[in-house]
């Protein structure tokens, strides 16, 4: 089981390689709304808000008004953000857990 400080780092560097597919886009994603991540295990949770491509003023504690909420274990965090874990085969097998709204969920995915 990973450590809350390993979580909110892979969350962090999550950040900054979607601000980096986001510049691959070359066009703006128009997604800025408000981030949730619960880590089961750990029961704990980080919030932020997705904004311009990239995950900003990720903070500890949940936002009960996010519109994306991302749930998850910390060792499944780690390996998606690692690259070691297909995130929508591990959505699609129940590992992770992405609630939002359709049309953001495809946004979000082109920053992934």
């Amino acid at each position: 089981m990973a450590t809350v400080d390993e979580c909110r780092t892979a969350l962090h560097e999550l950040s900054d390689r979607m601000a980096e597919h986001a510049a691959e886009v070359g066009t703006k994603i128009d997604l800025d709304r408000p981030l949730a991540c619960t880590i089961k295990d750990l029961g704990v949770s980080f919030h932020g808000r997705l904004t311009g491509g990239r995950l900003v003023d990720l903070t500890d504690g949940d936002d009960p008004k996010a519109k994306i909420r991302l749930t998850t274990t910390s060792d499944d965090l780690l390996a998606l953000v690692a690259g070691q874990l297909d995130l929508a085969k591990s959505w699609a097998s129940g590992r992770v857990s992405i609630n939002a709204n359709p049309f953001d969920l495809l946004k979000l995915r082109k920053l992934m």
